[in-house]
């Protein structure tokens, strides 16, 4: 259900002047604000949107998501998306052939890694190259250049994570500090960190043989 708005009471006359075709959000505010509307231009604006494209003004508007939302909610196996975030999703999907695409690509992609299976990697590169999508063709061609490393690190349990992991602690001090301190203290703060890493890492315990 929307919201209701202080807006409400004047939107049978934004119908009414839209209809006469007044599609003016500043003239409009202008003559709700005569009429003693006390609300923001932008709360008319955004009112008015839908009747330029031929909406009623009281029809129930899902916010759009945002780009890095989008992104997550692709990448994210579908078995861990909750319920209102799987309906989103397919009707985003729903709406944009290349998103889909782009979906279906990613989704494979995810199930070479977690089979550790890299028999489909050629053909999977031959899809995004012929996508007809600039930055998917990007991505087949900055993968063919170092095809051998890719079909490694898909094909076998080892990976750089604890590197990458090291690397974004120092970035994250670099910022901490930015402005503040040179490199000795950034040493020091990195090398406490390591230190306490392991002194509060849980103990590792042997398996019984």
């Amino acid at each position: 259900m929307r919201r209701p708005s202080t807006l409400d009471p004047y939107l049978d006359y934004l119908q009414q002047r839209c209809d006469e075709g007044e599609h003016s959000a500043k003239i409009l505010h202008q003559e709700l604000l005569a009429k003693g509307y006390l609300g923001h231009y932008q709360r008319v604006k955004m009112a008015v949107a839908p009747l330029r494209r031929g909406l009623p003004l009281d029809e129930p508007r899902e916010r759009p998501p945002s780009p890095r939302e989008a992104a997550r909610w692709i990448i994210t196996a579908p078995d861990r998306h909750g319920p209102q975030t799987a309906q989103s999703l397919h009707r985003l999907l729903g709406h944009c052939p290349e998103l889909r695409h782009t979906h279906d690509l990613v989704r494979q992609f995810a199930g070479m890694l977690g089979a550790r299976d890299a028999a489909l990697l050629p053909g999977w590169l031959d899809q995004l190259a012929s996508s007809g999508l600039a930055p998917l063709a990007g991505i087949a061609t900055a993968l063919r250049e170092d095809q051998q490393a890719v079909t490694q690190g898909i094909s076998t349990p080892y990976n750089s994570r604890v590197n990458e992991g090291r690397i974004t602690d120092v970035k994250l001090q670099k910022r901490i500090i930015a402005g503040r301190a040179g490199v000795p203290l950034l040493r020091h703060r990195v090398v406490l960190i390591a230190h306490l890493r392991r002194r509060y890492a849980a103990p590792v315990t042997a398996t019984p043989r």
